[in-house]
């Protein structure tokens, strides 16, 4: 009888991608287009909880676009309070 290991090359500390990593990285990714008030601190949330237990590189980058969203959302507000309360684009 044959026996099989499953051994990985990468540094996770878990061995599975967690799904919180994964959830986080959809919301920050979603947050730079859709919602950036509500997927922002989600992608944070998530992928703070994500980089404590497993220490994942999804989860910093679920760190850092959350962060990005919320950067994004408090300029789209100072450009639509500087433009009379409305934020609209402009293309041709």
């Amino acid at each position: 009888m044959s026996t099989y290991s499953r051994t990985g090359t990468g540094t996770r500390k878990g061995g599975r991608t967690s799904g919180l990593a994964i959830a986080g990285l959809v919301c920050g990714i979603l947050g730079l287009f859709i919602l950036p008030i509500v997927l922002g601190p989600l992608a944070i949330v998530f992928g703070a909880v994500a980089l404590r237990r497993t220490g994942s590189a999804m989860a910093k980058w679920a760190l850092g676009l959350g962060v990005a969203d919320i950067v994004l959302m408090i300029v789209m507000f100072a450009v639509a309070a500087n433009n009379g309360g409305s934020f609209s684009w402009h293309i041709g």
